[in-house]
């Protein structure tokens, strides 16, 4: 067998020529469109919160309708570590497509802080109530019953924020496509 050194091997490269950031409410599409999105790329990344979230299997606290100190930080310490994987695939010519729930104009500003000075392209997926609905039934995933606390945040704190996409009515490729031809 050949003997292989990677000395002198170079990470970084020529930069990505984008990082994606996905938000919307649960059941809104992100990771299938981030999935999808991060394929159309020669060299693309899927950096999904919820396995971000996977990762600390002691004491972790999901996000809750209910006040949760520990469970805020949690969740700012996964947009932190989903930022620290984008700058990384980024200055290694790889396009991060960041997907998580994001609904509060704090936690959007504590994204945009960390991966500023990056060519960043918000995403914002809002298809309709019963959309969602549908999808989030339809899921493996349990969720709470009613999500639409969040899908009324989203809209009132983040409206004129990033590239807004109804998808209700688009298949994945076309809300992809749609992503794609937004400058």
């Amino acid at each position: 067998m050949p003997e292989t050194s990677f000395q002198g091997q170079a990470v970084d490269t020529t930069p990505a020529s984008d990082v994606f950031l996905v938000i919307g409410i649960p059941g809104s599409g992100k990771s299938s469109v981030s999935a999808e999105l991060a394929r159309r790329f020669p060299l693309g990344a899927h950096i999904e919160g919820d396995h971000l979230q996977d990762l600390i299997v002691s004491g972790g606290h999901l996000p809750s309708p209910e006040e949760d100190l520990e469970a805020d930080r949690q969740l700012l310490l996964r947009a932190r570590n989903a930022s620290v994987l984008a700058r990384s695939f980024h200055a290694a010519g790889v396009v991060p497509v960041i997907d998580d729930v994001v609904v509060r104009r704090a936690h959007l500003e504590f994204y945009l802080d960390h991966l500023k000075d990056l060519p960043l392209r918000l995403i914002v997926l809002a298809p309709s109530a019963e959309v969602v609905g549908r999808r989030v039934a339809e899921r493996d995933k349990v969720l709470a019953d009613d999500w639409s606390f969040l899908d009324e945040a989203l809209r009132t704190e983040l409206t004129g924020e990033g590239a807004w996409f109804d998808s209700s009515r688009m298949t994945l490729e076309e809300t992809v496509d749609a992503i794609l031809a937004k400058d």
